[in-house]
């Protein structure tokens, strides 16, 4: 799976990027890495892998805001309660906690409560494309030995 993902090289970073940011656990970061490691030029690694994290953090989105009050319910099993709680939190520190949606664990959900509470979405794209972009920098940079 590693040498055909390789082998399709920035196509492969789209859609794995893309996955990564959806609520499969799957990781992009080691594929960064190795293309760039196999003499990949890093600003095209860095555009390719930030443009599909972000377009899949927007399909979570999406999925919070058609689809995530019948996620909660009757899924996840979270009562309304819980539910404005989390509503709280998120209004209060929620547009700086998107800078953050590139983290494991916490960012999906992120990002499907911001479409859940129907979050600006420019300020969501603004926001979480930053976070994004600032993250695969850093990958390359130390992979580059940039920051050295």
């Amino acid at each position: 799976m590693e040498q055909f993902l390789l082998n399709n090289g920035l196509p492969a970073l789209f859609l794995l990027s893309f996955l990564a940011a959806t609520v499969l656990p799957v990781g992009s970061e080691w594929l960064v890495v190795a293309l760039i490691l196999n003499l990949f030029d890093p600003g095209s690694v860095v555009f390719t892998a930030t443009i599909g994290n972000f377009l899949g953090a927007c399909t979570t989105y999406g999925i919070g805001f058609f689809g995530a009050a019948f996620l909660l319910q009757k899924f996840l099993r979270i009562d309304a309660e819980q539910t404005e709680r989390a509503t709280a939190l998120f209004r209060s520190y929620g547009s700086w906690t998107l800078l953050l949606s590139w983290l494991p664990i916490i960012g999906d959900p992120l990002c499907l409560v911001a479409g859940y509470l129907r979050f600006n979405f420019l300020l969501f794209s603004f926001l979480v494309l930053i976070g994004k972009l600032g993250r695969y920098a850093v990958i390359a940079a130390v992979t580059t030995g940039s920051m050295s």
